[in-house]
């Protein structure tokens, strides 16, 4: 968070005045210039105290104590800010008559960086508060615990959930088990897929859930639908519900449909835990309106979404491209007690930004909101603005964002610059980006190779491929190319349909510079070279793909030689395919049939006979003559 100086906030209400009223930057009636001057901002003051409490191992003094209210910000606050102790737990039983399961997944979500912390408050929930936890906050704690760290904790805790009669869904699995694989953890990559294997078969056992689905799944809900399941006599739980709704995920109406008539049922309430599993559910496309009546419905009710199903569920937002809900979603969190971190509002803006049609309201409606809570801005919030300004070609506007980077103590890196550069670009202003550059350097900024990459791809994009390769030119006086930018180049040259310049480039790149080009460049580029029937081109390209250890490419060459190439080429393209003395029994046999198939018996039967021994006498290659000799 940066302290602004009263001056210098001054001066930055009037510079982000442009990016206050998102309605001002789309108005057509009035120019962006005249908006920009006229617009209100307001800077946050986040005044509060708590927030620039410094970390320390003591307790907060009893004044401080008295400013702490039951608000999971405050709990947060008090855990995060002492280390654990039996002096701590004393002042967190001020905190539990508010330890309800959403605030226990906040704290453990505040907590997910410290996971011995996490570890101490969830027991103290459970062992001194009496909390019980729910399968979703089992499976959010062992996530938190799959670390080499805490393994001790994590099977204990793993084991306590099946116990508590709960399973440990797919999704929980694969993330935990990837994890363990990623830190080369072996033998508890074996040990997790053995326990999880036992709880499905224990839990394939009791097919109350399937039964349950089945029947739900059956027809249309219909009053005999509800009818067969009251005839099934089910025991409610919690657990169950959650279970049935994962299985009925596929169809979100009819997991609504079976929520609503368990709700009705006389043994069971819902609560805030099948409420987030049932939004989980809702949160696609075709069930957006039953999404938002539900949340509305939960609401009334007196339970919040959880910040773990509302990270689900925006992220999917976000992925599957519903950002306007995943705007909506994220201002109601706002005005709750569970805010979302600045992280969650950087990458918001940064998938509003990068999507197909950017719509600069919802930026605001972001940022206005996040400010609104009583945060400052950070470099990647204004990063975030600025990105969704160059990307839309706004300039001058994006100019005195970075003005207010600066003056907000937030100096313009490479991520910036680069965003300007790309948007200069998009709009084919190619001049003023090759000139950020210069910019750059000039404010002590050296460009990376990610910068230049994106200068260099507008070029190619604009079909300036001469004008690339000097840009090309003059970063290697500061920088080393890569593999990315090596494909946009060949990219570039292939664009222009000059396959012969991009042959070169890469055979250069690759001898001289020793660069490893991606194993993606070396295909394209050899499909690019056969289509131009350039065989010995290509054939040095497969050459190279062996020296760099990449597999063999050999499908378009057999399509290329069965059409076109001789006898001749075909030997050669086997040497250069093989890896040892000889290529397998396989391409041999793969070339010899493309000849067959193509018509060319009598080639196929030169190339037999200029085939090593072992090769002409063995089984498949004999039933592949023996066969066509008939025909």
């Amino acid at each position: 968070m940066f302290k602004l100086q009263r001056a210098t906030m001054n001066r930055s209400k009037a510079i982000l005045a442009s990016f206050r009223l998102a309605n001002s930057l789309h108005s057509t009636r009035v120019s962006s210039a005249r908006s920009f001057s006229t617009q209100v901002t307001h800077f946050s003051r986040f005044s509060s105290h708590l927030s620039s409490q410094p970390h320390s191992s003591h307790l907060l003094s009893s004044r401080q104590k008295l400013h702490f209210s039951s608000k999971p910000s405050s709990l947060v606050q008090l855990i995060v800010t002492n280390d654990w102790s039996d002096e701590l737990e004393t002042e967190l039983e001020k905190f539990k008559s508010a330890l309800t399961h959403e605030t226990v997944i906040y704290v453990l979500k505040k907590l997910d960086k410290d996971p011995k912390k996490a570890s101490n408050f969830f027991n103290w929930a459970r062992e001194e508060n009496g909390f019980n936890p729910n399968s979703c906050v089992y499976s959010f704690m062992l996530r938190i615990l799959a670390s080499k760290d805490t393994m001790k904790e994590f099977w204990i805790t793993l084991r306590e959930m099946k116990d508590q009669g709960f399973y440990l869904d797919e999704e929980t699995y694969y993330t935990i088990h990837s994890l363990f694989k990623k830190n080369k953890m072996n033998t508890d990559v074996v040990a997790l897929t053995h326990f999880y294997k036992r709880m499905v078969e224990e839990n394939a056992k009791d097919s109350i859930v399937k039964e349950v689905a089945d029947v739900v799944l059956g027809n249309e809900w219909s009053n005999e639908i509800e009818k067969q399941l009251d005839d099934m006599a089910i025991v409610l739980s919690d657990n169950l519900v959650i279970r049935v709704l994962k299985e009925l995920r596929s169809y979100p109406r009819k997991g609504l449909k079976f929520f609503h008539w368990a709700g009705k049922c006389s043994s069971y309430k819902h609560n805030t835990v099948t409420y987030n599993a049932l939004l989980r559910v809702l949160a696609r496309h075709d069930s957006t309106g039953e999404f938002w009546s539900v949340v509305d419905e939960l609401k009334g009710e007196g339970f919040e979404m959880d910040i773990d199903t509302y990270i689900k569920v925006s992220r999917h937002f976000q992925k599957i491209k519903m950002l306007e809900d995943a705007v909506k979603l994220y201002e109601i969190m706002m005005d709750g007690p569970y805010q979302p971190t600045a992280q969650d509002c950087s990458l918001l803006l940064r998938r509003i930004s990068g999507g197909d049609t950017q719509d600069l309201n919802l930026v605001f409606r972001v940022v206005n909101k996040y400010e609104a809570a009583g945060h400052a801005l950070s470099k990647a919030i204004y990063d975030g603005i600025h990105r969704s300004l160059t990307g839309v070609g706004r300039f001058d506007e994006a100019e005195n964002i970075m003005k207010a980077m600066r003056n907000a103590g937030c100096e313009p890196d490479n991520i910036t610059y680069s965003q300007l550069v790309f948007g200069l670009c998009k709009a084919r202003r190619l001049e003023e980006a090759c000139k950020v550059l210069d910019e750059m350097e000039a404010h002590g900024c050296t460009p990376d190779i990610k910068t230049w990459t994106i200068l260099i791809q507008g070029h190619c994009d604009a079909n300036q491929i001469d004008n690339a390769l000097m840009c090309f030119a003059k970063m290697q006086k500061t920088c080393d190319a890569d593999a990315d930018l090596l494909d946009v180049l060949v990219n570039g040259f292939i664009g222009q349909n000059r396959i012969d310049g991009a042959y070169k480039l890469l055979v250069e790149m690759v001898n001289i510079v020793h660069l490893r080009p991606w194993q993606a460049t070396f295909k394209n580029l050899i499909e690019k070279l056969l289509g131009k029937g350039k065989l010995e081109e290509s054939m040095n390209l497969l050459k190279l793909m062996k020296k760099q250890n990449y597999p063999p490419y050999p499908e378009p060459f057999i399509q290329y030689l069965s059409k076109f190439g001789t006898v001749n080429d075909a030997i050669e393209f086997l040497k250069a395919l093989s890896v040892n003395e000889y290529p397998t029994i396989g391409a041999y046999l793969h070339v010899l049939k493309s000849f067959f198939e193509e018509g060319r018996h009598s080639e196929a039967q030169d190339l037999l006979h200029k085939c090593p021994h072992h090769v002409r006498k063995h089984p498949k290659i004999s039933e592949l003559f023996g066969t066509k000799s008939t025909t």
